[in-house]
């Protein structure tokens, strides 16, 4: 009987303990803890929204920040909570078209109704006061401060830093496992696309506590469940800031088209990259400019052709260097050996003209060079063969993409006999094709920044480096940075013949058809080049390396529609070099190039012959055979 009394007693005693424990539980949610748990009770739903990070930044060589972040109010809307028949009132409220706001949150709805849909981006103060004051009016609507990009106020930049917009709806089925949602904005262009797994970032989330009206009723969990957005990593280019705003200026005081590409000839780090005409990146920025846009798109310039990467034309004279490598290296010429340049080359009938038929007189390959004798080139490439001026001109990587990271490059063309046999048919063409491809005329087509790279490597006496804009970047996890690695090859060039090819450039500019290349006190090589235009007035060309027995710049330009390379694109160059070398940037008013420079020498006549003369084998034409002796003069057919 005692141990039945115990048992019910230790029972009931632990009966009342849990009691206890549970009033007092009840008495604190109840009384103690009412606001909070109130809320909860009453909002029924805790609210996830994205937090953008800010994109990585870039900055030049010399620290400057060129492309930052800066605040942007974005309104958002999450559709399961947005009530339809307040779609007018809020588009009211942010100057939009129903029709554009219903559109929007229908998409939002689609993809995933809980999450918040961005509706209208870079509202100002005044629009983001009045909304505030109604939200309340307005579940589901949420006001978020996001970023957007801010650039330099000096210059454009707008082919090679490119610009973002909203991510379309293939690449959101694209990118989707990688985060991407409907409203986010993506790198479309520039290296804004090419590095967008850098710069992009890592998602952050809030949580919040809602209540039946929308209203912010306090973080869940006290904002310990938030997860921090990551900010991207910044990119570190080898851009010279101040170069770039004075490639961008001189370009744009042309009138015209065109591209100048500058590298470093010991890296291979794009020093500048200008294609013209360029655009305003702000038409982009937050919300886009729509008059802005629509000014892009219609200009028949095409502004958002990136020239400097996609414009393919002959290079004209300035691959004759090319055909003299070729021929210093297969032995096929002396380089002191001289031809007779009379001005005229006649081949199947045909006339081609030198120096719009005045010719240059005696000349050996130094000589040709300076001058751009054609006719010295007509009778070289007969000796030379096609087979070896394609081997030559792929081994300093003509007819293949470069691989600079930039999206877009094109890989330009570069005729073999292979080409010929594909397009026309084996034994079915002849050798006057060969004519204008001596001169750089013809199938041929160059890019500038396969320009830049040659010169470059000619500069440096044969390293073909990789060109690249950026040269690594801080990880943003870490604090560490990290160095990209770019290729690069050693071509299979002699010293020697690089020092011909030298001595030829460094005489383009000091009296040569490149003298408006000259900066007093800065030793230049330089080569012109007219791209012949069957459509219009001629494009013109120039490459140069400075100074020439250490070189620190290397660079390609080209104006369209401008005629002669030594008269507009040669004092583009000159105002660069002065500016990296010496330190000194002209006034905004210097106008590249007014003298009169000697014209390059252009073929007037198309590179169609009669069907004689077949090429079957590489063996030159007989008047073309090499002298006996060096100081023989040779002369032309």
């Amino acid at each position: 009987m005692d141990k039945i009394q115990r048992s019910t007693t230790l029972v009931s005693l632990f009966v009342v303990a849990v009691f206890s424990v549970l009033f007092a539980r009840l008495f604190y949610i109840q009384v103690l803890n009412y606001q909070q748990l109130g809320s909860i009770s009453t909002t029924n739903s805790i609210r996830r929204v994205w937090v953008q990070p800010p994109r990585g930044r870039m900055i030049d060589k010399k620290g400057v920040v060129l492309v930052d972040n800066q605040p942007l109010y974005t309104v958002k809307v999450i559709p399961s909570e947005f009530k339809k028949e307040r779609t007018g009132y809020l588009a009211w409220l942010l100057k939009i078209e129903k029709a554009e706001l219903a559109d929007k949150i229908s998409k939002g709805y689609e993809f995933n109704r809980f999450s918040a849909v961005t509706v209208s981006r870079n509202l100002d103060g005044v629009d983001v006061a009045r909304l505030s004051e109604n939200l309340w009016q307005l579940p589901g609507v949420l006001i978020e401060t996001d970023n957007k990009r801010k650039y330099s106020d000096s210059l454009n930049g707008s082919h090679l830093f490119g610009y973002l917009r909203a991510i379309s709806k293939a690449k959101l089925e694209e990118f989707a496992e990688q985060g991407y949602t409907p409203d986010d904005k993506i790198g479309f262009s520039g290296l804004e696309k090419y590095y967008e797994e850098r710069l992009r970032g890592q998602k952050g989330a809030r949580f919040e506590m809602i209540t039946p009206l929308g209203k912010f009723a306090g973080k869940y969990n006290y904002g310990n469940s938030d997860i921090a957005a990551v900010r991207g990593d910044d990119l570190y280019l080898s851009i010279d800031g101040g170069l770039q705003q004075l490639a961008e200026q001189l370009l744009r005081k042309t009138g015209r088209s065109g591209a100048v590409v500058a590298i470093d000839p010991s890296t291979g780090g794009i020093l500048a990259l200008a294609s013209a005409p360029d655009y305003s990146l702000n038409i982009f920025n937050g919300s886009t400019d729509s008059k802005g846009w629509s000014d892009i798109l219609t200009s028949p310039q095409k502004p958002l052709f990136n020239r400097t990467v996609q414009a393919v034309y002959p290079p004209g004279s300035i691959y004759k260097m090319i055909l003299a490598m070729a021929a210093l290296e297969e032995k096929r010429m002396d380089p002191a050996t001289k031809i007779l340049d009379s001005g005229v080359f006649i081949y199947g009938g045909r006339r081609f003209l030198s120096n719009e038929g005045k010719g240059h007189g005696v000349v050996d390959m130094r000589e040709a060079i300076t001058v751009s004798s054609n006719v010295y080139f007509y009778n070289l490439i007969f000796k030379v063969g096609l087979d070896n001026w394609t081997k030559y001109g792929s081994m300093f990587g003509f007819g293949t993409k470069t691989g600079i990271d930039l999206p877009g490059e094109r890989a330009g063309l570069l005729p073999s006999i292979e080409y010929y046999n594909n397009r026309y048919g084996k034994n079915r063409w002849t050798k006057g094709y060969l004519v204008s491809l001596a001169i750089g005329q013809g199938e041929l087509g160059t890019t500038p920044v396969q320009l830049a790279a040659y010169a470059a490597a000619l500069a440096n006496n044969g390293t073909l480096f990789q060109p690249h804009i950026v040269n690594g970047y801080r990880d943003t996890a870490t604090g560490r940075y990290i160095p990209f690695t770019f290729a690069k090859q050693q071509l299979p060039v002699t010293a020697e013949t690089y020092g011909i090819i030298r001595d030829g450039m460094k005489g383009v500019v000091l009296r040569g058809t490149g003298t408006l290349a000259k900066v007093p006190g800065v030793e230049i090589a330089g080569k012109t080049g007219t791209a012949q235009n069957p459509h219009g007035q001629d494009h013109a060309w120039f490459i140069a390396y400075a100074p020439v027995d250490n070189p620190k710049i290397a660079m390609a330009v080209l104006v369209e529609n401008a005629g002669f390379g030594g008269t507009i694109s040669a004092p583009i160059a000159r105002e660069l070099i002065k500016y990296y070398i010496k330190g000194e940037k002209p006034p905004v008013s210097a106008l590249p190039g007014s003298p009169k420079a000697e014209p390059d020498s252009t073929s007037e006549t198309l590179p169609d012959v009669p069907s004689d003369n077949t090429v079957t084998n590489e063996t030159p034409p007989p008047a073309a055979e090499s002298s006996k002796k060096n100081s023989d003069v040779l002369p032309a057919e």
